[in-house]
């Protein structure tokens, strides 16, 4: 299975237009434009019966002490793990295509709504529910895609790895406030193919 994008050349720098969030040099940081990238992706196996569909960054800390403090660093050698920006199952085996900003177009404080995606199938939250959890002005359940907003003070460059796999079955038994947890592991034993493609992105001018 093949998977493209006309929005970003892999393993090159996203533009701010698909993030969460942007470098300021006044504040550190700013909204960004929150759009979701095209992807199209073919050659899936014959006997395909229903897409699934994953964003995810393995270079988020894995203890947030000094995430975006004044006068500290998030060195780039301290353990990461995933977190989750899109995902989205049970996508009709009729859908390759998902154009630029048609999931998602600009930050939603509290979060997208769960349901249906305008592309079919369904949203799941995304990891931003849990960050921004207790959040007066920001908390809430967020479905489907919120793009990078890594600390502005890390040392690290964040890939973010979008990744579609071709499954078995039409609809897999997800909760209805599924996560990128529920998803993996729902798929497991139903993939038949799997594409990939990864995502540069840092707010720190000087991260690499």
């Amino acid at each position: 299975m093949h998977l493209r994008s006309d929005s970003f050349t892999p393993y090159a720098r996203l533009a701010p237009a698909l993030a969460f969030g942007k470098h300021d040099p006044a504040t550190h940081f700013a909204l960004a434009g929150n759009q979701n990238p095209h992807l199209a992706w073919s050659d899936a196996p014959a006997e395909t019966r229903s897409f699934a569909l994953i964003c995810y960054d393995p270079d988020v800390p894995s203890r947030g002490d000094d995430v975006n403090q004044e006068g500290k660093t998030v060195p780039i050698d301290l353990p990461r793990v995933d977190f989750f920006h899109w995902v989205v199952a049970n996508l009709p085996v009729s859908v390759t295509e998902i154009g630029q900003g048609s999931h998602s177009g600009g930050v939603t404080p509290r979060g997208k709504a769960l349901g249906a995606t305008p592309s079919g199938g369904v949203q799941g939250l995304n990891d931003y529910t849990g960050w921004f959890a207790g959040d007066p002005d920001m908390g809430g359940d967020y479905a489907g895609y919120d793009g990078p907003a890594p600390p502005w003070n890390d040392e690290r460059v964040h890939g973010y790895h979008f990744c579609v796999y071709a499954l078995d079955v039409a609809t897999l038994d997800l909760p209805e406030k599924f996560t990128g947890h529920d998803l993996r592991a729902a798929m497991a034993g139903h993939v038949l193919a799997t594409a990939e493609l990864v995502g540069l992105y840092a707010i720190n001018p000087d991260a690499r």
